[in-house]
């Protein structure tokens, strides 16, 4: 895994940068493009960091999500270093991954409860974790080349960061079980006809849709604007922390089975897996 300790970020390993506007806004940029900007344990890790960094500053009143290149995030990096967790026995390394999911939720969750509001803008592949991410914005716009999917269950791992949970939130339990038990990709107009999206709009449109919503929320009243924000979430979460605690054991139980290994390595080899429920 990662030092959790470690605070720093080496040169030329930047995930995610932040860029801080004098209007008010912080745009946070998915940044390897050349990776289809992958997922792994210290993308998490930065974006904790980030997170602390934007949620005590006074001057950002509203945070732009975005990413480079033609993918907003293409789902867990698995050439990523340290992406396996190791133990002992099964028992053990099932507990090591339980507390590093647990550990990966605490990051999102001081990314998703920042008290300024974030707006997420979304392009081309939008898979796996790159949805999950993307739910965790209060807002999101998306491109009309964007594709959104969770393709865990056919890999044999369980959907570990509450994309599900957040799914069932804003379209329902109905689309949450058909996208997350499927892995069904689904395009931006279907995404938005749905409440996934606020917003579809041309490729070209997208950047400049999501910054001008979010320049004019930071236009707005601080202290309004983030009572409102923690209001609609203590309403919209109620019973989330709870649902993510048992995320975290389903993930810790399913990364360590056999299935999964069997469902990495097909994927690797491109072919159909077989899975034995063990």
């Amino acid at each position: 895994m990662i030092d959790t300790l470690d605070r720093r970020v080496a040169d030329g390993e930047e995930r995610i940068r932040l860029d801080v506007t004098g209007s008010g806004l912080a745009v946070l940029t998915l940044c390897r493009p050349d990776r289809l900007n992958g997922w792994s344990w210290e993308s998490t890790r930065q974006l904790g960091l980030l997170a602390d960094r934007v949620r005590f500053d006074e001057s950002i009143r509203a945070v732009l999500l975005r990413a480079e290149g033609r993918a907003f995030c293409a789902g867990i990096d698995v050439k990523e270093p340290g992406g396996d967790i190791t133990g002992r026995s099964p028992a053990e390394r099932a507990y090591q991954y339980y507390e590093g999911v647990r550990w990966a939720h605490e990051r999102f969750a001081a990314f998703a409860g920042l008290p300024q509001p974030v707006i997420a803008a979304v392009q081309g592949y939008c898979l796996g974790f790159g949805f999950e991410l993307a739910l965790m914005a209060d807002i999101r716009f998306a491109a009309d080349d964007a594709v959104f999917a969770l393709p865990e269950t056919g890999i044999g791992v369980a959907v570990d960061a509450g994309g599900d949970l957040r799914i069932a939130r804003e379209a329902g339990a109905g689309w949450a079980k058909l996208l997350a038990l499927t892995g069904r990709r689904i395009d931006a107009a279907t995404a938005e006809r749905i409440g996934l999206l606020q917003q579809g709009v041309a490729v070209g449109e997208l950047e400049r849709t999501a910054r001008e919503t979010a320049d004019e929320i930071a236009s707005r009243a601080p202290l309004a604007v983030r009572a409102v924000k923690r209001d609609i979430d203590a309403f919209a979460d109620a019973g989330l922390a709870q649902a993510l605690d048992r995320t975290a054991l389903a993930a810790a139980l399913t990364l360590t089975s056999r299935d999964a290994r069997e469902g990495y390595a097909a994927k690797a080899a491109k072919r159909p897996p077989s899975f034995e429920g063990m």
